[in-house]
């Protein structure tokens, strides 16, 4: 047996740990002295504890971790397999979201050195004023938080395609998201997810044309912001307001492989200023 101590140090975990892992069910002490209270590891439980060190380096939860250790033998593997691969896909999308952030700073670096500004970016994108024609769309809408978004992109474009494709209808666009609340809020954002189709169905409703203000990005989707301040900046200067909520029109499938190609148009419904 091991005390306390010696499993710690073993296993590069302070003692600290793990009480705090037997308090939550992880991983309890082969033997605890009744009388003083010691606590004692046996030398199988070595294995159980680099297994958890492990998952954790790889950024799985510590709930996560005990989920995986309270499946039945016959299922563990293949549980492990499937979480395992799940987990390597998150990884490589943030070692694409690092690598343009990178990027995007060694060229701020470069700029810098050349005495340019890093948001002299804005100055290049462009506006235009364009009149959009009426379309029919099938939606969902729904209160969307901001840890929701990545998930729910493909989720909710996905049964829209499903019905689609179930209901032999026409597609007549790209998908586009339009954004109905009146300010941001990361508890919750009132987002409607929409295809444009020919036939009229349940679920679908007229969008109206109009006059809109558009820009567009090629980039991933980090970026909108600084096509959403552009945007409002020329609304403003050049003497229009928003009569509708912003929406935006995706040229290119989203796809965290290959973000900086993805092409994203965005629009802001407008009208001159009524002057009182």
């Amino acid at each position: 047996m091991l005390s306390i101590g010696e499993f710690s140090k073993i296993c590069g975990v302070s003692t600290k740990t793990l009480r705090y892992y037997a308090e939550i069910g992880l991983l309890h002490p082969d033997e605890i002295n009744p009388e003083n209270g010691y606590r004692y590891y046996s030398i199988g439980q070595l294995t159980r504890m680099l297994f958890i060190n492990r998952l954790k380096s790889y950024y799985f939860s510590l709930e996560e971790i005990k989920a995986m250790l309270e499946l039945e033998d016959d299922q563990s593997e293949e549980k492990l397999y499937s979480a395992l691969n799940r987990k390597r896909k998150e990884i490589q999308t943030q070692l694409k979201a690092f690598e343009f952030t990178l990027n995007q700073m060694s060229m701020d670096i470069l700029k810098l050195e050349k005495d340019i500004s890093i948001m002299s970016y804005l100055d290049h994108i462009e506006v235009q004023l364009v009149t959009t024609e009426p379309m029919k769309i099938l939606s969902i809408r729904q209160m969307m938080s901001s840890d929701d978004y990545a998930r729910g992109y493909g989720e909710h474009f996905s049964r829209l395609y499903e019905r689609i494709a179930t209901e032999k209808l026409t597609v007549l666009g790209t998908p586009m998201t339009i954004y109905h609340s009146p300010e941001y809020n990361p508890a919750g954002n009132d987002t409607e997810f929409a295809i444009p189709i020919k036939e009229t169905v349940e679920g679908t409703r007229e969008w109206p044309g109009g006059l809109c203000a558009k820009s567009s990005i090629t980039g991933p989707y980090s970026e909108l912001t600084s096509i959403y301040a552009k945007l409002r900046e020329w609304v403003e200067n050049e003497g229009y307001e928003l009569v509708k909520s912003p929406y935006e029109v995706y040229l290119t499938a989203p796809s965290p492989a290959v973000a900086e190609e993805m092409v994203t148009e965005v629009y802001f419904p407008v009208r001159i200023k009524q002057h009182i």
